[in-house]
């Protein structure tokens, strides 16, 4: 069951989110080392090590991400989440609550389709690349509206994810 909401997220939420949030950047990055790795298994020709190796490291990080993000769901529903800001329109809220949800849904989605993509192959890998622009999008309009209420609004909601609560 749920605890009592606080004003703050706690520590391993936190830690988690931003952890997440590097790990991902790291795919967004390096992720084509695996579009190549497979390109080149499918025609059969040989492998460069140095391909092997960042696919191998994509392939690693997203199970890394998929096992924290089961994580932070457990954590939001053992330790629940803050409420959210009170500044603001409603559609905000219904806004973030929307875009957070999105945001579970294609950090679960990515991994599973990537291993589905990697063992199986199309449509499973394609699904999981057109997840990119998706995740991508989604960043910014998380970061903008990060920004948004801690410029504009001057709420504390960037804060809550940068400092823990106590």
């Amino acid at each position: 069951m749920a605890s009592p909401l606080r004003s703050g997220y706690s520590v391993s939420q936190v830690a988690l989110h931003w952890a997440v949030a590097l790990l991902v950047l790291f795919q967004l990055v390096f992720g084509d080392s695996m579009s190549q790795f497979l390109d080149l298994r499918h025609r059969g020709t040989t492998i460069d090590a140095s391909v092997r190796s960042w696919a191998d490291y994509h392939y690693w990080v997203g199970l890394t991400i998929l096992a924290l993000i089961l994580l932070r769901l457990l954590l939001r529903l053992a330790r629940s989440v803050p409420e959210p800001a009170e500044t603001g329109p409603g559609w905000m809220k219904k806004a973030a609550a929307a875009s957070h949800a999105l945001f579970y849904v294609i950090l679960l989605a990515m991994p599973v389709l990537g291993l589905l993509g990697y063992y199986i192959g199309d449509p499973y890998a394609d699904i999981h690349s057109w997840g990119k622009p998706l995740l991508i999008i989604l960043i910014c309009i998380h970061a903008a509206a990060a920004l948004l209420h801690h410029f504009w609004l001057k709420d504390g909601t960037l804060r809550r994810m940068l400092v823990p609560a106590r």
